[in-house]
């Protein structure tokens, strides 16, 4: 592939293995994994971090939506595929087509999947989502057990997996073991009800490292697998897997009192070199962070200066010798000792990391490298 402008995201996949054994190793051997890979793999390529999650053996990939599978499907990865969103009954023959897993948290939709499964000849393979505190999908934990009861008498419908979702494990432990005390309460009472369900699965990122009570026996990796902490002062070591680079377009000097970009939110005080940069909103990279980030550019922190425009910003380099045109500029990753994250341009911009890598946009080439 030719790439002519010089914005591209790098993504390193020996930083994924590393994670993946880092997880692995938190987990133990008991318990499998299924990554999540849904929204481009948060930004870094579906299909090829899925390849090569699926050259690791992991167990699982997890996915937002139908069309996500049936990517996977057609790219020929074959190992077992969680569709973790919602489906509507008139949408469910692909599932059992490609033959992926499906969330359910209704009747409805389990009795669908049943009647189509009995047209394939085959079994429709479920997991049954339970909330406990989440608020969004899930069937309330309260008329979870009758709900698991009346698919289990099914003919063609299999529930393979049951699962629930913390929305504060990093920040609320008193919460999220509730929500562990309750839902470990559902599995034994489906137990006693005759109904074991082979997967119990809870753990995010933030379940994964704070909760070994959450690990069950599969856990679904979605942050940390990116080389991106969801808390702070961890214990262990993750590689960022993404780097965002480009390269300085042009070079020049401002005088004292002169506007920088749309509605002049920067007036140099003095005379200012600026940068150049091909990269802007509409690659993704947010405007809020105009007059507030940094970038790298050789080996010294550069503030962005000015509104960000959609496919370009301007950075000072006053302080820089020697910059020229065609020099690198690092926006996320590492550029000799100094590191620019995802987790500081979130802290910026008031959002989570997990934005800041999901919104890289189409137009940015993914290169893959395989070196450490």
């Amino acid at each position: 592939m030719n790439i002519y402008r010089p914005t591209i995201a790098r993504i390193n996949i020996a930083n994924l293995k590393f994670n993946i054994k880092q997880i692995k190793k938190i987990v133990g051997k008991n318990v499998l994994l299924m990554p999540t890979v849904k929204a481009h793999a948060y930004g870094h390529g579906i299909i090829p971090t899925a390849k090569e999650l699926y050259r690791l053996e992991i167990d699982f990939l997890g996915v937002a939506s139908l069309e996500e599978g049936i990517t996977l499907r057609k790219s020929n990865i074959k190992c077992p595929v969680l569709i973790l969103g919602p489906v509507f009954k008139e949408h469910i023959k692909p599932i059992i087509k490609f033959n992926l897993r499906q969330t359910v948290f209704s009747y409805d939709v389990a009795l669908a999947l049943d009647r189509e499964a009995a047209r394939f000849k085959r079994k429709a393979i479920i997991h049954v989502k339970v909330d406990t505190g989440m608020g969004r999908l899930g069937v309330l934990v309260e008329d979870a057990l009758d709900l698991i009861l009346k698919i289990s008498r099914l003919r063609h419908v299999v529930i393979e997996g049951l699962f629930t979702h913390f929305p504060m494990a990093e920040a609320n432990p008193q919460f999220t073991r509730h929500q562990i005390d309750i839902f470990n309460n559902l599995v034994n009472l489906a137990v006693k009800k005759g109904v074991k369900i082979p997967l119990i699965h809870a753990a995010n990122s933030a379940g994964l490292i704070g909760y070994k009570n959450s690990h069950f026996n599969l856990v679904r990796p979605g942050l940390m697998i990116y080389g991106i902490s969801p808390k702070n002062n961890l214990k262990f070591k993750l590689k960022p897997v993404l780097s965002l680079i480009t390269r300085v377009m042009s070079v020049k000097n401002l005088p004292y009192g002169y506007g920088v970009s749309y509605g002049h939110t920067f007036i140099t005080n003095k005379p200012t070199k600026i940068a150049v940069i091909p990269i802007g909103y509409g690659d993704g990279y947010f405007r809020i962070l105009s007059n507030k980030a940094h970038v790298l550019i050789r080996g010294k922190m550069c503030k962005i200066i000015g509104n960000i425009c959609m496919d370009q910003m301007m950075v000072d380099v006053s302080k820089v010798k020697g910059v020229k045109v065609k020099d690198e500029v690092v926006l996320i990753g590492r550029q000799k000792d100094k590191v620019i994250s995802a987790e500081y341009l979130a802290d910026l911009a008031r959002t989570i990391p997990y934005e800041i890598v999901c919104n890289i946009g189409g137009r940015i080439p993914r290169v893959y490298t395989f070196r450490g």
